[in-house]
Order: structure tokens, then C-alpha cells, then sequence
């Protein structure tokens, strides 16, 4: 499916809502991880190592990483989306706006209850924005395109990529913790929970298309990628 496809499938008003919505969550909900201090997902341990050294804030660091990994894509023969441009600029924005009104608790549990709540958060933020069917986010726009062009599972990819996301990034002082471990548990199921619940359908039939990019499973199902990576 095309980026002019995407546009012309239909209920664009509710999908650009949809769309907008889930990125300014996904912005709130990772500002809150950072806060808690408890660690992060792989990319944004790789992007807060990359702040770390570098005069910049945090969410220009992840559009500046999201811009590079578009870059990539050109070899992959990868089509951007609005979705993928937005995601690029809208949660870095949102990132640094929420950052700038939120502090880290003086105490552990406090800490604890913004780290779960961010991460219920940040499923809610990547169903609904990969359930608008507006395009991939730059970092699985890679994946996927690394699976067509590697013929590797995309398993194995996604694995290889945010292991050495993680490995860079706490080489640099990315935060990694047991808030890494808890995401990497729980986000799959959020997501899979609720990513049925808030794909926009667009086919006559009722059934959604997959999300650009996103090659659909075998056996004939056809959700979206079901855990976000931007």
C-alpha cells in the first residue's frame, strides 16, 4: 500500500485524529519511563546514551535518530508514509514539552507507579497510532525492509537491531534497568490486547489492511505489527 494509497483508503479525518493522538501519548508515556529512572526500551536507551554526550535535548536526539534511520531506508526502497514523518517530529516535540513539566519522584514506589503507568501508556500511544494505517515509524520501517532484503524472520531482525540499539546506548549511559526488562514483558501483550480494538478498518468487508510496510503474518492474519518501535 502505497503513501497516496494510504491516503485515499478512506475515514482519513478519525485516522489523522487516531494518528496524532497515539504520538503525543507515545511522547507523554516515554517521558514518564525517563522520569522513573527505572530504565528504558532499547532505542530510547540508545537515544538517551546518544543525549548524554551531546548539547541537545532529548526528543531532538530521537528526531535526529529518526531522520538517520530514514536515511536507510533509501537503500531498503522504503516509502515513507505521513505517519512515518510525523512520528519522526511529533514524539520528540511532545517528548521534551512533557519532560519539561514532570520530575522524577523523590521515593521508589512513586518511581515504580510512573514506570508501569508509562509503559500501560505507551501500548495505548503505539496501538493507536499504528492502528491509524498511516505508515511505519522509521525504526520498523527498517525492520521490515531488512526482512525483505535479508530474507531473515523478522524475529531475528527486530531482535538484532534493538539488542545492539541497547548494547550502543548503554556503552554511551543510557538508562538500563529493571524498567527495560518490564517493558520488554509487558508491552507486547498491551499492545496485543488493544491493537484489534483500534485498527481503523478500511476494507469493505471489515477486515483491516496491514500497516504499510508491515508484512502480514502467516495463516492469513492481517493486523498491524503488534509492538511499536517507532
Amino acid at each position: 500500500m502505497s503513501p497516496r494509497q494510504q491516503l485515499r483508503a478512506g475515514r482519513l479525518p478519525r485516522r489523522l485524529i487516531q494518528l496524532l493522538t497515539g504520538l503525543t501519548l507515545y511522547g507523554v508515556s516515554l517521558a514518564m519511563m525517563i522520569r522513573a529512572q527505572l530504565g528504558l526500551d532499547p532505542w530510547d536507551v540508545f537515544h538517551y546514551g546518544v543525549a548524554v554526550h551531546l548539547p541537545v535535548s532529548f526528543g531532538t536526539v530521537t528526531i535526529l535518530v529518526g531522520l538517520a534511520v530514514l536515511l536507510l531506508w533509501i537503500p531498503l526502497r522504503q516509502m515513507p508514509g505521513l505517519g512515518t514523518v510525523l512520528n519522526v517530529f511529533v514524539i520528540g516535540l511532545v517528548t521534551d514539552a512533557a519532560l519539561s513539566n514532570l520530575a522524577t519522584p523523590g521515593t521508589l514506589l512513586p518511581r515504580v507507579v510512573l514506570l508501569a503507568t508509562g509503559i500501560v501508556l505507551n501500548g495505548l500511544a503505539g496501538a493507536l497510532y499504528i492502528g491509524s494505517q498511516l505508515g511505519p515509524g522509521p525504526r520498523d520501517g527498517l525492520m521490515t525492509g531488512l526482512v525483505r532484503r535479508t530474507g531473515r524472520s523478522v524475529g531475528l531482525v527486530r531482535t538484532a537491531i534493538e539488542l545492539t540499539a541497547l548494547g550502543v546506548g548503554w556503552l554511551m549511559g543510557g538508562v538500563v534497568g529493571a524498567g527495560t526488562l518490564a517493558y520488554a514483558l509487558a508491552i507486547g501483550p498491551v499492545v496485543h490486547v488493544l491493537l484489534p480494538r483500534l485498527t481503523v478498518r478500511l476494507e469493505p468487508d471489515g477486515l483491516p489492511l496491514p500497516a504499510v510496510g508491515i508484512p502480514a503474518p502467516p495463516g492469513g492474519a492481517d493486523l498491524p505489527e503488534s509492538s511499536p518501535t517507532r
